[in-house]
């Protein structure tokens, strides 16, 4: 079996697939139990069963509007409350739209400076985004405060 590397969703999320994925087959008078489309989500993931999972999600990073945070902003410590938040794509990324407590200085140069107190950045499940700065660190790195 070919392993497909994919950020996995929450639990609750994934659920919500199966149920989604056997209202579609039943549109197309395919009948299917809830078990048997969870079974094939998880093949979806490259994992063997809904067992394995269920285990590989459960360790995700719950986030919500509202939610205090901490962490990094390219490079630069923060605290901040969750303002927004959009799923992407096929759920294994998230649009966050963070409000800093304080704000951050984006720029590393000594002479400049430009200070940001409302940033929006996608983020994985895990809450680090793929996008690096130049020294290979994620530009965003989330936790719960």
């Amino acid at each position: 079996m070919m392993t497909i590397q994919r950020t996995i969703p929450p639990i609750d999320e994934l659920k919500a697939q199966a149920k989604r994925l056997r209202e579609d087959l039943r549109a197309k008078d395919v009948t299917l139990s809830h078990s048997e489309a969870l079974e094939m989500l998880a093949h979806q993931y490259g994992v063997r069963d809904w067992n394995t999972l269920h285990a590989k999600a459960g360790n995700r990073m719950h986030l919500r509007v509202g939610d205090r945070v901490e962490g990094r902003y390219l490079g630069q410590p923060f605290s901040a409350e969750i303002r927004g938040m959009t799923l992407l794509g096929d759920g294994s990324n998230r649009r966050v739209t963070l409000h800093f407590e304080t704000p951050v200085d984006v720029v590393q140069f000594e002479s400049f400076s430009s200070y940001r107190q409302r940033v929006t950045g996608v983020i994985g499940w895990d809450g680090r985004s793929a996008q690096r700065t130049s020294d290979g660190q994620p530009q965003l790195v989330l936790r719960p405060a």
